[in-house]
């Protein structure tokens, strides 16, 4: 596993810009860092009801990372399995977390072994998780179970 040490947010006016600037695109390309990816998706799933992500998070990527000039491709751009097995951790994360706050709930997230970079290796070897496939839609584990949360 790779060591890293997660940028935190000090607000949560910082969090509610990264939720909403995805759902908006007005966000720098330089703004979405894995951070902002994990601190987005709970916002999302816990502050905007009205979001099905499990319906709408491709497009929402997607269409961003077009707005940043980015391509969405067999190489780059939007990757749907390492995006639903975050969201899959993430609920988890929810169901299982005591913070109150959005801002403790976003930072405890990042110190917690589902807010690594690598957390999804724990379920899929390098050669799935990175194959175009799984970039492309999504593909089960081949190592372990998703959690369920």
């Amino acid at each position: 596993m790779t060591e890293f040490s997660p940028r935190l947010f000090a607000t949560d006016a910082e969090i509610v810009h990264l939720g909403e600037g995805l759902l908006a695109c007005s966000l720098a390309k330089e703004e979405w860092t894995h951070e902002a990816h994990l601190a987005a998706c709970l916002y999302l799933l816990s502050e905007r009801p009205d979001v099905d992500i499990d319906a709408e998070i491709a497009g929402l990527i997607s269409r961003f990372n077009e707005s940043v000039g980015g391509v969405n491709s067999d190489t780059g751009g939007y990757h749907d399995t390492i995006t639903r097995a975050y969201v899959a951790g993430v609920r988890l994360f929810l169901s299982q977390t005591g913070e109150a706050s959005l801002l403790g709930r976003v930072n405890a997230l990042l110190l917690s072994p589902i807010g690594r970079r690598d957390w999804p290796l724990g379920f899929y070897s390098r050669e799935l998780l990175f194959s175009v496939p799984a970039r492309r839609g999504f593909v089960p584990p081949d190592r372990a179970p998703l959690p369920l949360g």
